[in-house]
């Protein structure tokens, strides 16, 4: 399979908690050493890229900044294409550091850049975050999810939050977080890279595989993380190849015979 580019999700594919998968960080080394343009993509919208970084590197990966690209990467990349200069964060502070070449703003905003606020979403943030948008500001969410585990218990995520401001003020958030198509095509973008050049590598059949098959990527599953024998049964998204895990990759992508992980 002749790819110039991977965009390579996280949990689930490099490691699993806090334990990296065997045989990846050796399997990701011999693909950049190939000539092999990486990005490590990620759903997070409370850490800067800086410190996931250095969560990779503690566990045996080379990289640098600039192959992460998280949601907040995705937002400013799509505000200085459309020239909005003036940013409100509504997200937790140690993401300013991402956005650092924007003014960022309490007032008049021109974009707003909507992350996960946790105990932050009440009355007075939400009213202030309506009266932006009445001014005209637009609204950029890092994901929509509904809900996520906090505290060792299913808890309300960023999504219903961004609902209510869509509801409220009549107005449609664009939404840059997985599984959304121009994640993935900004992500591209950064690559330089076009959708013919580049393979997607998750184990999420639907935020990773199901997203990047909306934009015509190729898709490479995995078998560890979220990946359950489900999937293989899904009634409309289906991978183009599937590995057992992410230290196969070379021999899929750089062994001209290796068609081993072929997907059906």
């Amino acid at each position: 399979m002749n790819m110039r580019g991977l965009l390579l999700d996280l949990e689930g594919v490099l490691y699993q908690g806090d334990v990296p998968i065997p045989g990846v960080a050796e399997a990701i080394s011999a693909l950049a050493a190939s000539g092999i343009k990486i990005r490590y993509l990620t759903n997070t919208t409370t850490r800067p890229r800086q410190a996931i970084v250095d969560r990779l590197t503690g566990m045996g990966f080379e990289l640098t900044a600039e192959h992460v690209f998280t949601p907040g990467i995705a937002a400013g990349s799509l505000l200085r294409q459309r020239k909005l200069g003036r940013i409100h964060l509504a997200a937790p502070p140690e993401l300013a550091k991402d956005f650092a070449d924007v003014d960022l703003v309490d007032d008049s905003p021109d974009a707003i850049v909507l992350g996960d606020l946790h105990r932050g979403f009440d009355w007075d943030r939400l009213n202030a975050l309506f009266q932006m948008v009445q001014g005209g500001a637009v609204v950029v969410a890092l994901h929509k999810n509904r809900y996520c585990r906090r505290d060792g218990q299913i808890a309300l995520d960023l999504g219903p939050f961004v609902a209510a401001l869509e509801y409220a003020a009549d107005t449609r958030v664009e939404v840059v977080g997985k599984p959304s198509p121009l994640f993935f095509s900004l992500a591209l973008a950064d690559l330089g890279l076009d959708v013919n050049s580049a393979a997607m590598v998750g184990d999420d059949i639907e935020a990773d595989i199901g997203g990047a098959k909306q934009v015509g990527m190729t898709t490479i599953q995995v078998k560890t993380g979220k990946f359950t024998s489900r999937d293989m049964e899904h009634p409309s998204i289906r991978p183009d190849h599937l590995i057992d895990t992410a230290a196969d990759l070379p021999g899929l992508l750089l062994d001209p015979k290796g068609q081993k992980g072929r997907n059906r």
